[in-house]
């Protein structure tokens, strides 16, 4: 099973880099997105992860096709979508705070803010370009994904943060 690196590791902290176009579709970064998922999914809360959280200073995050099928209101699970070089296209200036939690940093929430709506640029995992305008939950998680490429920890934006292991949510 693939580790996903914790908050205190040096990687989650680096600017991660740009990954060529040309590189895109390579063995390399197939082997890359397969770890991802694969520890996306050991999550059973997991929505999003970012190539740094298993190791890898890259700038890469995938989003769930279950939480994208959540979002759509759909049954079936939808194909997971994959994020290469995103960039910000666009970001409402109207912000709220809102619940949040990583991967990296297991049971711990706190208040972040965030725009309530974002769009993104980015490649896919065939090397194409294309634009996805979010609101609510997938605004957050573009934001949340775009600071971890950056170096950023939602702790480093949080308040009223707390420790909250399964044992304690009710």
């Amino acid at each position: 099973m693939v580790r996903i690196v914790t908050g205190d590791e040096p990687v989650l902290r680096e600017i991660a880099k740009a990954v060529p176009v040309e590189n895109i579709t390579s063995p390399d970064m197939k082997k890359v997105l397969a770890l991802m998922k694969e520890a996306l999914y050991s999550q059973d809360d997991g929505v999003a992860i970012c190539a740094p959280q298993i190791g890898e200073s890259l700038r890469i995050f995938v989003v769930s096709g279950r939480t994208l099928a959540d979002l759509a209101g759909v049954e079936e699970e939808l194909p997971d979508r994959i994020f290469i070089n995103p960039e910000f296209s666009k970001m409402s200036k109207k912000t709220e705070w809102l619940d949040e939690g990583c991967l990296s940093l297991r049971y711990l929430y706190g208040k972040v803010r965030r725009s309530v709506k974002a769009s993104v640029k980015a490649y896919d995992q065939h090397g194409k370009k294309f634009e996805l305008g979010g609101t609510g939950l997938l605004a957050q998680i573009f934001q949340h994904e775009i600071d971890h490429l950056n170096g950023i920890i939602f702790t480093d934006k949080a308040e009223d943060i707390k420790d909250m292991p399964p044992e304690k949510i009710s």
